[in-house]
């Protein structure tokens, strides 16, 4: 629930996916003594989320950006008190994919944050009736664009699972590559598992293309902005079917021509860290190699070891660490680790107190033990997320080197 009051307080407006698959705009209109007395759909998208909601002018004008598979549409709509709407939304075009941030600036003035594939993020204001107005916090167009080579556009791609669950996501072609030509490809997992991955310029991935990598970036079941019923597909035994979509997308990536089955691999940070591990134990003859980041190899350990607030939290999405003991044992990658088959590079942050060293620590040394090549870079004064310039430089690099080396030898 986001919300704000009308400005005779008898109506509140919300962002909220309360009885609904995807979040709308609901109006709430309480009595004289402040009690509900009902809740109206103001604005909604049959496929979409309102991601943001902002209100100006008194609650008279509202800005609503909609996720549209990953990318925003962005509209403004005048509101009355009663939660009707007086007038047509106005869409309002916008020069970068995805808005991250709308605000009230001044008694009605809007303003929006937006990043996108191809520039630098920027601040833009949203007039009444005008286009988006670039403000002093935005480059302009020139400057706007990274320097170098020019960041590569992704493309949707939608794989179908095996239970017939369509999949979200993005592909970024290297530059150079012909079409039709079979590619190596590093498949990268999001964390969360709530997050969804985005048409925004990546560092990381700009470094894999650099390189000659293409790089997937798929929504499995899990992540946000495809509906709440998509959102819990994954709880409980539910996660076995996520892992299953990782191979899932793989196999797309390789039907549709995209990626060479001969050099595939997998990454990803925090939950995709994991899945990261899951895929390379329950799908060991698919990929050649893969990176974990800060990623949880045994439920058990991970339980004892995380900050008990993301304990509790946890129980919610992956069960509870006594209760469902044999689940999470089943689905812990250490359990399966002797189907481990291909070099692993593992990385995370010597402070992560989110996801402990240890759950890196412990399947370097299992994949070592068992004669594999396996590497751990731990990054010195980080924790789950890394924030040093220099460390983060560090492991894009070595996570590049290391695909470099095990896809094009």
């Amino acid at each position: 629930w986001i919300g704000r009051f009308s400005a005779d307080r008898r109506t509140v407006w919300l962002r909220s996916d309360h009885d609904r698959e995807f979040a709308a705009l609901l109006a709430l209109h309480l009595d004289d003594s402040g009690a509900r007395k009902d809740l109206v759909v103001v604005a909604a998208r049959e496929t979409c989320d309102l991601e943001l909601l902002a209100l100006v002018e008194d609650g008279r004008r509202a800005a609503l950006s909609w996720n549209d598979g990953g990318t925003s549409a962005l509209e403004t709509l005048p509101l009355a008190g009663d939660g009707t709407r007086p007038a047509a939304p106005r869409a309002v075009e916008l020069p970068h994919e995805v808005v991250t941030r709308v605000t009230q600036a001044g008694p009605d003035g809007l303003v929006v944050a937006l990043s996108g594939s191809r520039r630098r993020p920027g601040v833009w204001s949203v007039p009444t009736a005008a286009p988006l107005a670039r403000t002093p916090w935005s480059a302009s167009d020139a400057a706007s664009v990274p320097g170098g080579r020019l960041p590569v556009r992704p493309e949707r791609l939608r794989a179908t699972a095996r239970d017939g669950l369509l999949l979200g996501g993005w592909y970024h072609r290297a530059p150079g590559r012909a079409a039709g030509e079979p590619a190596p490809c590093v498949l990268h997992l999001h964390g969360g598992p709530e997050e969804q991955e985005r048409p925004v310029f990546d560092p990381l991935y700009q470094e894999l293309l650099g390189r000659g990598l293409d790089v997937y970036a798929p929504d499995v079941r899990g992540s946000s902005g495809w509906g709440r019923s998509f959102v819990d597909a994954d709880l409980g035994e539910g996660r076995f079917a996520a892992i299953a979509d990782v191979a899932d997308c793989a196999t797309h990536a390789v039907a549709s021509g995209l990626a060479d089955p001969r050099r595939l691999a997998v990454m990803g940070h925090s939950y995709g860290g994991y899945l990261t591990l899951a895929s390379l134990v329950w799908h060991p003859h698919l990929f050649r190699t893969g990176v974990t980041v800060c990623g949880m190899s045994d439920f058990a350990t991970f339980y004892a070891g995380t900050e008990p607030w993301l304990a509790e939290s946890a129980v919610h999405k992956y069960g509870h660490p006594e209760r469902d003991s044999a689940l999470l044992r089943a689905l812990s990658p250490m359990s399966r680790v002797d189907a481990l088959r291909v070099p692993l590079l593992a990385v995370h942050g010597e402070h992560d107190t989110n996801v402990p060293p240890g759950e890196s620590e412990q399947i370097v040394r299992a994949a070592r033990a068992r004669g594999l090549v396996a590497e751990l870079l731990l990054l010195r004064d980080e924790g789950h997320d890394f924030r040093r310039a220099d460390n983060r430089r560090l492991f894009r690099r070595a996570a590049a080197e290391w695909m470099q080396r095990w896809l094009l030898g």
